[in-house]
Parts: C-alpha cells; sequence; structure tokens
C-alpha cells in the first residue's frame, strides 16, 4: 500500500482531495508549504492527523477562497480558511496569520502523505507550534497537542529548545 493510499483509506475518501487541492495550488500558481501537526511529522516520528495545515500567500488568498469555494466547501474565520470535501474526511487548514508568511519563502521541498510538498523548516514548523500554544484563546485540548508537538519537535532535535521561550520551557519542565 503505497503512502497515498493509506492516507486515502484513513481520511475515507473517496476521491483524491488533497490532490485536487494542490493541483489548484499549481494553477493558481500560488505559493505554498505545510505547516502544522504534519509538518511536525516530516522531522518527527509521524502520527496520524486528519488536518492539513498550510500558509498561502497573503495576496492571493482571497482569489483562492473564491476558487477553492467553486469546488469544495469553504469556511472563513478570523484565523484560518477551512477546506472541507464531501469525498474525505481530512480538512485543510489555511493560516490568515501573517507571521507566517517568511515560511513559504524558507520552505523546501519533503514528502508528506505520499506528496512532495513545500514543507516550513524546523525551526519555522516550532515557531508555528509556540505561537499556536501560548494562545491563551485556543482549547486547552489543542494547547496541549501544540505543546507535544514541541517536544516531538525537540525530541527529533535537541538545539531546538534554545528558540523557545521561558514559558514553554516551563510547560515542558526543561
Amino acid at each position: 500500500m503505497t503512502e497515498k493510499e493509506f492516507v486515502n483509506r484513513v481520511t475515507n475518501s473517496k476521491a483524491d482531495f488533497l490532490k485536487q487541492f494542490f493541483n489548484i495550488l499549481k494553477r493558481e500558481k500560488t505559493g505554498f508549504c505545510v505547516i502544522g501537526g504534519l509538518a511536525v511529522n516530516v522531522y518527527a516520528e509521524p502520527l496520524v492527523s486528519l488536518d492539513l495545515d498550510v500558509v498561502v500567500a497573503l495576496e492571493k488568498l482571497d482569489a483562492l477562497t473564491a476558487i477553492l469555494a467553486k469546488k469544495f466547501k469553504v469556511r472563513v474565520f478570523e484565523r484560518s480558511v477551512n477546506v472541507f470535501s464531501a469525498s474525505s474526511d481530512i480538512r485543510i487548514q489555511i493560516q490568515r496569520d501573517g507571521r507566517y508568511q517568511g515560511f513559504v519563502r524558507q520552505a523546501r521541498i519533503r514528502k508528506v502523505l505520499g506528496y512532495k510538498l513545500p514543507v516550513a523548516g524546523i525551526a519555522d514548523v516550532l515557531r508555528g507550534k509556540v505561537w499556536a500554544y501560548s494562545d491563551a484563546t485556543r482549547r486547552p485540548s489543542k494547547r496541549q497537542k501544540d505543546l507535544a508537538d514541541i517536544m516531538r519537535l525537540l525530541e527529533a532535535e535537541k538545539g531546538l529548545s534554545r528558540l523557545l521561550p521561558a514559558a514553554v520551557k516551563r510547560a515542558l519542565k526543561l
């Protein structure tokens, strides 16, 4: 079984929603990169996730959202644009926070879910996870997952701990 077949089976996909999404990004010449838990999986021991978090060039986000809405269900929130397909349980979350924009320029091609995709660098992935964990408005369960992802990254590359704020180090008991 290939990685793509595994992902499609785990996500109950009747069509390759991810491929359709990436094809739209490519056709629209939209720079992007993978962030979040699946980016953590590139650098650390992988975990199964039904969320694909990406950042796209903000100047293209409004036009891209309109294009995606013609093919998929799209919900716009303050911090993200979420994209769903009736043919899959996977959720795509496009980050709207401008702090992530630099991640796109520094991303490198890596294998994610059987696709070769631009992925934020490990220090940028860590930075994004710290931002997410530090957001007191996030659900406690999400913040705990962010903290676990931070620890997974630290286990993969010990020197990253120097990038952590004191509050995160305390939470991790470092």
